[in-house]
């Protein structure tokens, strides 16, 4: 590129990134090459394209503007650089994905075999979402499953999957309950609670949707903060706890686990796949790994 476009190239990264030092990782350059190249398009039209505090960046709305403009055309020209595409010299282009443990444990990761081709490598980051994201958004992860709606600058995402959450326990509890009829919130608190958390988060959602009413008075048993362990811990007998339906679809089929609940419209939380704005177009690693993970979640019609 031309020195003029390499320069609008960082501007459009910095924007996207929120930082100098998040564009120069991006863009695999130094740190102060990327001042230097903005301070130089600054020269050139005239204008101030920053507010500076400090250390700390601000994009003035010109700089927005002028990236905005000019992001189609450079994701265009990246496009065609086949660096972007495999790396250079055939090094082996690694890819890092990021998302909620259990949801990389049974979806993503069975998906990556029949990816790990043309010099293609994973590391695989289970992580909160608003972590994940951050990371995302500067430049340390190309792909993030996440349980929350992405609000970041310079990041899109597309649903993924929408998480059915189930009321579970083991065969035996179902003794306790009434079997002509659905259980209420005040029987099932004869049922032992397992939780991810103290404060119930998952199964306050589910209380609040499927009873309209908060969950109190539950005889909490135990906190796991590992879906997958919880729902080990509940098929030994531990007690009941919510669960999303993906996670445990092979113990409900086999009689492992009783979902105590059959709600007409069951808790849902949407999983979102996250990605830097534009990168889809410009690199074919990241886009097949996108696209395998929304074909995954199709065919199982869990999009």
């Amino acid at each position: 590129m031309s020195p003029r476009l390499d320069a609008l190239r960082a501007l459009v990264t910095v924007v996207r990134g929120g930082s100098f030092t998040a564009a120069a990782r991006l863009l695999g350059i130094s740190q102060p090459a990327v001042t230097a190249q903005m301070r130089s398009l600054e020269q050139e039209l005239g204008v101030e394209l920053f507010v500076r505090h400090g250390r700390r960046i601000t994009p003035s709305a010109r700089a927005r503007a002028l990236a905005d403009a000019a992001a189609p055309q450079v994701d265009q020209l990246e496009s065609i650089i086949p660096s972007m595409e495999a790396g250079t010299g055939g090094a082996q282009r690694v890819l890092h994905l990021g998302g909620p443990a259990e949801y990389l444990t049974s979806r993503v990761v069975p998906v990556l075999p029949r990816l790990a081709i043309q010099h293609r490598a994973f590391r695989v980051v289970p992580g909160l979402a608003a972590e994940l994201l951050n990371g995302l958004a500067a430049g340390h992860t190309d792909l993030v499953v996440s349980t929350v709606f992405p609000r970041l600058r310079g990041v899109v995402s597309v649903p993924l999957v929408d998480e059915e959450f189930v009321l579970v326990a083991a065969p035996q509890w179902r003794d306790v309950l009434p079997g002509d009829r659905p259980a209420t919130a005040e029987e099932l608190r004869s049922i032992p609670l397992v939780a991810y958390s103290d404060d119930l988060a998952i199964v306050r959602r589910f209380w609040r949707t499927v009873f309209e009413r908060p969950a109190t008075d539950l005889e909490l048993v135990a906190t796991i903060p590992n879906l997958q362990s919880i729902a080990v811990a509940v098929v030994a007998g531990l007690g009941m706890s919510v669960l999303p339906r993906y996670l445990i679809e092979s113990e409900l089929r086999r009689g492992a686990l009783l979902a105590l609940l059959e709600p007409e419209t069951p808790p849902l939380n949407t999983l979102h796949l996250a990605t830097r704005a534009g990168v889809l177009a410009r690199d074919q690693s990241v886009r097949a790994v996108h696209e395998a993970l929304l074909s995954d979640a199709t065919a199982r019609g869990e999009l």
